[in-house]
Formats: C-alpha cells, sequence, structure tokens
C-alpha cells in the first residue's frame, strides 16, 4: 500500500497528544491540514481511526493498533536521524543507555567512569527504567543499550548481547526480630511473616510471584517499594523479611543476615541488550567492550 509516510508522521502526533491543535502547532501547518491528513489515511486504510468529539479526540480501536505499530517505527527513524547528526557534530556520536537504579548504583557506574576517560568527547545520557521498561525502551529504539535483569518476561534472548554478571536473589531480616539464623525456612513459613519486596512493575517481583506460583503459594508482600535501599533500611529496623538480589548488600551489615530457604533459588544474570534489528552505533560497540563477560570468566 503506497502511504506517504507524512500521514504516519502527523498520524502519531495527533495520536500521542490526542490533540489536532497539538498536531498542527508541532507541524507548523494548519489545523485543517492536519484533520485532511488524518481524513486522507483514514480513506486510504478504509478504517476510521478516531472518535472525534467537540471536547475530546479518541482513538478507535483500529487506530490504538496503528499506533503501536507507527510509535516504534517513528523512534527508529528519529535515532538513526540524531546518530547521523551526533556522529557528524562529534565523529563519535553519544552513549544512551537505559538501567535500573539498582544496576546503575551497584554495578554500571566503573564502567561508565572507563567509557568517559577512554572516550571524553562522547556524551552519555542513561535513562533509570525498571528492567521490565528498559526492555520496552530498546524494542521501540528510544535508547541504544539496556544493561537488565534476566529474565525479563519483555525481551527473549536475541536481544542479549553478553551476559555480565550472575547472582543470587535473598531474603534478609534482622535477626532480634526475626531470630530463623539456625534453621531453613520454607516458601510456605515465609507467607507468615511480612514480606518487603520491589513493586510489581520489576524482574524481582516477576521472578519472586513466579516462584511462588510453581509450588501453587500465593504470595501477598506487605509492602511493596521501588528502591532496593529502602528495603534494606526497612528490613534493618525489623519492620520485615526483605527480598532482593544479593550484590545490593553490604559485607559488613550486622544489623542483617541472609535467611536459608529450603527451597533452592535459582539464579539470575544481568545482561547488556541491544535491538537486534538496529545497527549498533560506535559509543555502544565501545562500551560493550568494557563490560565483563560472564561466559568467558567462568571458563
Amino acid at each position: 500500500m503506497d502511504i506517504n509516510y507524512e500521514l504516519y508522521k502527523v498520524f502519531y502526533l495527533v495520536a500521542s497528544s490526542l490533540s489536532f491543535s497539538e498536531a498542527s502547532r508541532k507541524l507548523f501547518i494548519s489545523q485543517s491540514a492536519v484533520s485532511q491528513s488524518i481524513k486522507t489515511l483514514e480513506r486510504k486504510l478504509e478504517q476510521p481511526l478516531f472518535i472525534r468529539s467537540t471536547k475530546k479526540v479518541q482513538l478507535t480501536p483500529a487506530g490504538a493498533m496503528l499506533l503501536k505499530h507507527i510509535e516504534p517505527a517513528i523512534h527508529l527513524i528519529e535515532r538513526g536521524e540524531h546518530q547521523i547528526m551526533d556522529s557528524g557534530a562529534l565523529g563519535f556520536g553519544q552513549l544512551h543507555i537505559a538501567a535500573s537504579d539498582t544496576i546503575c548504583r551497584y554495578f554500571l557506574v566503573p564502567y561508565l567512569k572507563q567509557f568517559h576517560e577512554k572516550f571524553p568527547q562522547v556524551p552519555i545520557k542513561v535513562t533509570n527504567a525498571t528492567s521490565l521498561n528498559c526492555a520496552d525502551l530498546i524494542t521501540q529504539g528510544k535508547v541504544d543499550l539496556a544493561v537488565v535483569n534476566y529474565p525479563n518476561s519483555r525481551m527473549d534472548s536475541s536481544y542479549i548481547q553478553k551476559t555480565v554478571s550472575s547472582f543470587t536473589d535473598v531474603f534478609i531480616a534482622n535477626p532480634s526480630c526475626f531470630p530463623f539464623q539456625q534453621q531453613e525456612i520454607s516458601f510456605a513459613q515465609l507467607q507468615q511473616y511480612p514480606i518487603l519486596m520491589l513493586d510489581k512493575k520489576s524482574t524481582t517481583s516477576e521472578f519472586l510471584h513466579k516462584l511462588f506460583l510453581q509450588r501453587q503459594l500465593e504470595l501477598v508482600p506487605n509492602m511493596e517499594l521501588s528502591n532496593n535501599d529502602l528495603l534494606i533500611d526497612l528490613a534493618k529496623i525489623g519492620i520485615g523479611i526483605a527480598f532482593l538480589p544479593d550484590y545490593c548488600l553490604k559485607k559488613d551489615s550486622p544489623e542483617l543476615y541472609i535467611l536459608q530457604t529450603k527451597e533452592p533459588m535459582p539464579n539470575r544474570q544481568i545482561v547488556a541488550a541491544i535491538n537486534p534489528g538496529l545497527v549498533a552505533s560506535s559509543p555502544t560497540k565501545e562500551f560493550l567492550k568494557l563490560l565483563p563477560n560472564q561466559k568467558e570468566q567462568e571458563e
């Protein structure tokens, strides 16, 4: 079907803002021209894309479906344009990474330091999001590289460039409030105590809920937070038993201990991922070289 790219661009701006006037402002064209472009696209697709009323604009089911496909395409085109312009201006471009707060703090900082020292002329941009949302950003072409926890329900193995580390998740508690140091405790027993964990938008939460479901157990946490450091602070004062990756723990934390569970805790990984459908930029390739390779370390 021969449809001008500009029609899709107009559609995207109207659909993302749900405003014909906002789209006309961004495109520097009249509102009537925007409306005419949408009508042309609807005619070519033989589907209404918007429900128009005097007060608001809404997407039809067909419009919502089209937006899911158009949005990533628009971002990929913009990303390509930015890479070319950055490359022309700087000779190298920029490095745009997506990673969670936890991975940034406990893993990425030394490698960002190395990269900056090696390529001081290259701007570094870091977008903080959960590992699940980072996978979405990679799929949509909004970032060059994502460093995320894996398994990740929103990303398959074709995205993985390197497994940079492996880790184990642990339950931690204040020994004076939860004195189980000398025993193994089952998941079923843990249900009787207040559990503190990351919210459902995280791979860590997804992982623990899956482990409980595999044993026909329902996990109902007392608190769901967005920060592992806060989970540690609350566990220290005896609010509950916290669940988090072991690399977040400091070795000298006498206020806490790691509970031994009867059920084995599977290892997870930290992986560096790119969109396999895109050409990696030079900064991305150079940064990947700095990251360790877990498989090589094991060999």
